[in-house]
């Protein structure tokens, strides 16, 4: 039995039984190995919405963007829906005229687009492709306009 005069007090790092401390990052945040999926995903619609925004940036004010990672279960899906077979990638929330709280969205399911893609670059034309879909259904105009 130990006395309390030799116990070593308790530190704020725990280590296991080998004498290790806790393990930091794996790879230096400067690497970029460190972003997620989710991140780089997040990136690309970003990259594509801010493009529109510099050209459409009176039309688009109001619209929000956002990132699902998968749709959600419904057993069948609306006209604003943009799907791939019977998988969607994109969904159009128009919103309500004369209702403020009721923004128009734009909602893209990461993990569906992600699917599709081959690599990194057709991830990025597949991104560019399904927004500038969904906002030139929005403002009633010709995909190829936007482009």
């Amino acid at each position: 039995m130990t006395s309390p005069a030799n116990r070593r007090p308790a530190s704020g790092r725990r280590r296991d039984r080998h004498g290790r401390g806790l393990r930091g990052r794996l790879v230096p945040a400067t690497v970029p190995l460190a972003r997620t999926k989710a991140e780089i995903f997040d990136d690309l619609v970003l990259d594509t919405v801010e493009t529109l925004e510099h050209r459409f940036a009176k039309e688009l004010a109001g619209v929000e963007f956002a990132v699902e990672d998968v749709p959600p279960e419904l057993n069948v899906y609306d006209t604003d829906v943009l799907e791939d077979g019977e998988v969607p990638l994109a969904r159009l929330l128009p919103g309500r005229p004369g209702r403020a709280d009721m923004a128009p969205r734009i909602v893209l399911y990461r993990r569906p687009l992600e699917f599709r893609a081959m690599d990194h670059d057709d991830l990025a034309d597949l991104v560019h492709d399904v927004i500038i879909e969904q906002v030139a259904n929005l403002l009633g105009l010709d995909p190829d306009e936007l482009s």
